[in-house]
């Protein structure tokens, strides 16, 4: 801020010192004068002032009351009084508990009060821009804390954390693991999604999306990919947890019997009832960021996805079913009730699995 934008409020309960001072800096900077506290609180209201200079004695109201009763309405200027020796005390107060700037001893020196308003000045410029700093700060935070929310409803929460902990170039390092991985595959979708319009289609989407999702976070799993209108989703990763394969199978039978309250939503707008097929492996999986500089997505590859994704292909014909692999009912046949099927074969796989068809969970 040049000298001549600088504002200067001063107050004095004598006219002659306002001409005084107002003859003496006009030329540099743009004097407001006052004759009271009162009167002084009017050009206040009423003009952006940098710096306050006020006599401290004055009737009907002190410098220093002055100063405190503006202060909160009015933060910004920088504050300073004009004071006899036998004030000093108060003064000083005043300084320490940070409601002055500075005092000037009356009469006051014109040298010495040019050399202190300027010093002022560049205070107010610096705590000035020292404000819009932190203001373009928040701002920043504010902007970057918005898109991490956003970033984290495409990428895994787990993963962005971790991604930030590490150094730019260890983000694309893999890493294997057991999980469980779930999917899950609605049903004759494409006649189904031809009875609704495309506006429609998206609203039934988000619905079905949201409610699957929230069944599957609660059982601490993580949905790593909507393709279409399939549902994939690993427990074990990117969060490492123990009894995933439980916690895959009561997801299910949870997805399942959520699918009531979804197919009373769209009763009479669909004509046929919403049913899905599910299949579960567990198994070891590779897992990490894949992609260039310029995107990247969190995958979980390898045979385990590809045989849960086989397992639940087996299902197409037999609505509302859910299959889990021989190893999966291993870890739950203590949990649940299921039927076990004749070995099948699956695409990529030489030899036969055992599948079991999950009934429900056992009565504890």
């Amino acid at each position: 801020m040049e000298k001549k934008d600088f504002n200067i409020l001063y107050v004095d309960d004598e006219e002659q010192n306002l001409f005084s001072f107002k003859a003496t800096f006009r030329r540099e900077y743009n004097v407001y004068t006052a004759i009271s506290g009162k009167e002084g609180m009017e050009i206040m209201h009423n003009n952006d002032i940098h710096l306050i200079i006020t006599d401290q004695r004055m009737p009907e109201m002190t410098g220093i009351q002055f100063l405190e009763k503006i202060l909160p309405v009015y933060p910004d200027p920088i504050r300073m009084i004009l004071t006899g020796f036998s004030d000093v005390e108060a003064i000083i107060e005043a300084i320490n508990t940070g409601r002055v700037f500075r005092y000037i001893t009356k009469p006051w020196d014109e040298r010495e009060l040019r050399m202190t308003i300027e010093n002022a000045r560049q205070i107010y410029n610096l705590q000035s821009r020292n404000k819009s700093l932190v203001s373009q700060l928040q701002q920043k935070v504010e902007e970057q804390e918005k898109t991490l929310k956003l970033f984290m409803k495409y990428v895994p929460e787990q993963v962005v954390q971790k991604s930030l902990s590490q150094k730019e170039g260890s983000i694309f390092e893999g890493d294997s693991r057991e999980v469980a991985v779930l999917f899950c595959d609605i049903r004759g979708f494409t006649p189904m999604s031809e009875e609704l319009t495309p506006p429609e289609v998206v609203n039934f989407l988000n619905d079905y999306y949201g409610l699957m999702t929230r069944i599957i976070k609660r059982h601490n799993g993580t949905v790593t990919q909507f393709v279409g209108d399939e549902i994939f989703a690993t427990f074990g990763a990117p969060m490492v947890q123990e009894n995933n394969e439980e916690l895959a199978v009561f997801s299910a039978i949870e997805m399942i019997e959520a699918l009531v309250e979804l197919n009373q939503k769209y009763e009479g707008k669909l004509k046929h009832e919403i049913q899905v097929g599910i299949g579960i492996n567990y198994g070891e999986v590779v897992m990490g960021n894949v992609g260039s500089e310029d995107r990247i997505e969190f995958a979980i590859t390898g045979d385990t996805v590809n045989t849960g994704k086989r397992i639940e292909m087996l299902t197409k014909e037999f609505p509302n079913l859910i299959l889990i692999r021989d190893r999966v009912f291993d870890k739950t046949k203590n949990l649940i009730e299921a039927r076990e099927w004749e070995a099948v074969n699956v695409k990529g796989k030489r030899d036969k699995i055992k599948v079991y068809e999950v009934i429900s969970r056992k009565n504890s």
